[in-house]
């Protein structure tokens, strides 16, 4: 049984922390007005805005301090990592959760924080896949704003898309994990690797060239990791780079490894790296239901 944080309400209290790339006071301050908007009180990690390294956001021990410390804190509801980039995977073996255990609070993000959600997964905890404050300012953010809203505050919420030609249908009731494809791969022969069978597996990406995403997913088969599924999620597949020597469509590049399997694989969910990147609860069992009409994923709070 998963332990699910319990959902927030007005005059909670959430903190930003950066546990990769570096960030700017200005998109902070941005995604400030909005969570106060929420009646939400905000807390900045006390190195969220560290020079101490050219790319990351601090030293990897001022990362780690910060977002251990608010995993500690019993007055903080939720953590909203500041944005993904690279550098949670340098720090994520060290993070102790024994007090989310006791404690449990709502850890959200996507991109490189899929390592997070991995990590938590692993523990039998909750988390949330979805938009972060460096992307709050967008003009288009609005759905994904709203969806990480409903989520956090334990509002019913569906993720859908139209339907497509490659979609192979079917209905499965299961837990959903995965985000970032290259950080579900990256997760292989670690503490955080996934057992994905009887799950709802979800993918994106963002900038690689199709025989990178090719070599991805063929790791994952290797594994076997797409053996036992219960479902495939496509979200975005943001600037995939085409290539005269790899010319297979990206629907073609995932069926080619699903080949055989009957569980149902839907392309086309608004998930990923791009609005609208709406909101998930990682590792909750959910309703994945793909026909004619379209794919459809129906969070269960019961459950």
């Amino acid at each position: 049984m998963m332990i699910r944080p319990p959902f927030l309400a007005p005059g909670a209290t959430v903190a930003i922390a950066a546990t990769g790339r570096k960030v700017v006071p200005t998109q902070m301050e941005e995604a400030k007005k909005i969570l106060t908007a929420w009646g939400l009180n905000v807390r900045f990690a006390p190195h969220l805005f560290s020079d101490g390294h050219t790319y990351l956001a601090g030293t990897d021990q001022e990362r780690l301090e910060d977002f251990q410390n608010l995993v500690n804190d019993k007055t903080i509801h939720a953590i909203i990592c500041a944005r993904g980039g690279y550098g949670t995977t340098r720090i994520v073996d060290a993070f102790n959760f024994d007090a989310l255990v006791q404690n449990p609070k709502w850890i959200v993000g996507f991109s490189d924080v899929t390592s997070l959600h991995l990590k938590l997964f692993a523990q039998g905890i909750e988390s949330i896949h979805g938009t972060m404050p460096v992307l709050f300012g967008q003009d288009d953010a609005g759905p994904s704003l709203e969806s990480l809203r409903n989520v956090l505050f334990g509002e019913s919420w569906i993720v859908e898309a139209l339907p497509d030609t490659d979609n192979q249908s079917g209905v499965v009731t299961a837990p959903i994990i995965g985000g970032n494809l290259s950080l579900v791969a990256d997760a292989m022969g670690t503490p955080s690797e996934p057992d994905t069978s009887g799950k709802i597996l979800v993918i994106e990406e963002i900038c690689e060239h199709k025989y990178k995403l090719d070599r991805l997913l063929t790791q994952l088969k290797r594994a076997g990791k797409l053996e036992r599924l219960a479902g495939l999620v496509v979200g975005h597949m943001t600037d995939i780079e085409d290539s005269e020597s790899f010319s297979e469509r990206v629907q073609e590049i995932v069926l080619n490894k699903v080949k055989g399997h009957d569980y149902p694989v839907a392309f086309g969910l608004p998930i990923g790296h791009e609005n609208p990147n709406l909101a998930w609860r990682h590792g909750s069992t959910v309703r994945l239901k793909v026909d004619a009409r379209g794919c459809r994923i129906e969070m269960l709070n019961a459950v």
